[in-house]
């Protein structure tokens, strides 16, 4: 193992230190782009999807404890910097997750043709900023049956530490891209689904959704939901029944009831 004892002035900790997230992404150069891993669950699931690790960073009682598995799996010069708990926690600027953190290159961005080539049922996540929703969105899309997700530019970076760590890893289970609007998932043969609060719109567990060979489940902003334009162009309108007088869920818990019911393999 290459140990490293961190003292708050190694240049190389930088990335975990004082790169922002847009920083880390570097849309100049998106192949230098870097993403950070936190947790051993999720390093080890960036791992076995093929993500190329870059350096590691943990708690010097975790390099025997909870990152040992992650360290066995790593070359014998791979940089594993280390030091107490609050000289770390004083450098990041907040506690790591189980001890350790990993940054690893950001892979090429897929093409979304590709990604929806063979796909029935795909999550589009338009506008949705928040880091967390989207970690739970991508967590409810691989758990329940979705076979990509999409999002427009306007969402949050589904690499983002944080988004990445509440997705507990699914960010890398479950393929996905970027769109440059909801209208264009219609050109890969479609249907598309608003997930909106309408009059006019069809209960969830409507049979003519379920019978749609391709449905694109189109989720909005945590604030106003999708745009008229969105809902106007959708095939359907979709409202998820509620009860005692509540009128909306959070766009995560009505990403995992729209995956559960929609969801082929739920179907067949």
């Amino acid at each position: 193992m290459n140990i490293i004892e961190v003292t708050g002035t190694e240049e190389q900790i930088a990335i975990y230190t004082h790169l922002t997230e847009a920083q880390l992404r570097n849309r100049l150069s998106p192949a230098d782009g870097i993403f950070i891993a936190e947790s051993p669950k999720v390093i080890n699931t960036a791992l076995s999807s093929g993500m190329q690790p870059l350096s590691l960073l943990c708690e010097r009682r975790h390099i025997v404890g909870d990152a040992k598995c992650i360290i066995d799996r790593l070359p014998d010069d791979f940089p594993v910097y280390t030091a107490d708990r609050e000289v770390l926690g004083g450098l990041t600027g907040y506690t790591l997750t189980r001890g350790v953190l990993c940054a690893m290159r950001r892979p090429e961005e897929r093409h979304a043709a590709d990604v929806v080539a063979t796909a029935r049922r795909v999550a589009v996540i338009d506008g949705v900023t928040d880091t967390t929703n989207i970690g739970a969105i991508f967590r409810s899309a691989a758990a329940l049956g979705m076979d990509c997700v999409l999002l427009t530019r306007t969402s949050c970076d589904p690499l983002n530490r944080r988004s990445v760590r509440v997705s507990m890893g699914s960010v890398f289970l479950v393929p996905w891209a970027w769109i440059d609007s909801v209208d264009d998932i219609k050109e890969y043969g479609f249907k598309t689904v608003a997930m909106a609060l309408r009059d006019d719109s069809v209960c969830i567990d409507d049979v003519k959704l379920k019978n749609e060979p391709r449905l694109a489940i189109v989720l909005g902003t945590e604030g106003d939901g999708l745009s008229n334009d969105v809902i106007a162009g959708a095939d359907y309108v979709v409202r998820i029944p509620m009860a005692h007088g509540v009128d909306s869920l959070n766009v995560a818990a009505a990403s995992a009831v729209a995956f559960w019911e929609l969801s082929y393999k739920n179907i067949e």
